[in-house]
């Protein structure tokens, strides 16, 4: 199937068939939707000992959460997860794909590290895999535009129960 133009995401809310909430008119682009940065920080801890990836690991044990008010310092080479301010849901006949603005991936800074596809049916607000590639810190703001969601119609029906399908804190 193809991308959701305007017209169509615009046309998909209004119906009530996609939920964005808080949701703003001025957010909804040619292609696409921008999200806003929530206030909530994953910071990863310094750790000695390997960790096993597996499918039992958990993030909580890796990183502390800190609430930022007014800014986060991310450090050159630096990674933490972050969350959108936005709640979405998605209907079991569209999935999305998160991706960063290109104003800010000019200066070094990455919104998803590889988990940027948005399953058909979760009702969530997005964790962002922030990382910053520039030689210098970069500080980010909460509520600043940071990512945009592309929509796009599946073949069926889809709805992904897995246990983030709901997350809306870190």
């Amino acid at each position: 199937m193809g991308v959701l133009t305007r017209e169509e995401i615009l046309k998909e809310i209004n119906q009530g068939t996609i939920e964005i909430e808080p949701f703003g008119e001025d957010q909804v682009g040619p292609g696409s939707i921008d999200l806003h940065l929530g206030g909530e920080f994953r910071v990863f801890k310094k750790l000695r000992n390997a960790c096993v990836v597996e499918d039992s690991i958990s993030v909580e044990a890796l990183t502390e959460r800190l609430e930022a008010e007014e800014s986060f310092t991310l450090m050159p080479g630096e990674t933490v997860l972050g969350i959108t301010h936005e709640r979405i849901k998605l209907p079991a006949n569209i999935c999305g794909w998160l991706e960063g603005r290109s104003r800010f991936a000019r200066m070094g800074l990455v919104i998803h590290m590889t988990a940027g596809f948005i399953q058909p049916g979760i009702n969530n607000r997005q964790v962002l895999e922030i990382g910053n590639l520039a030689p210098f810190p970069l500080i980010l703001k909460p509520g600043v535009r940071i990512c945009q969601i592309i929509l796009e119609r599946t073949e069926g029906k889809a709805s992904y129960q897995g246990k983030f399908r709901s997350q809306n804190h870190l």
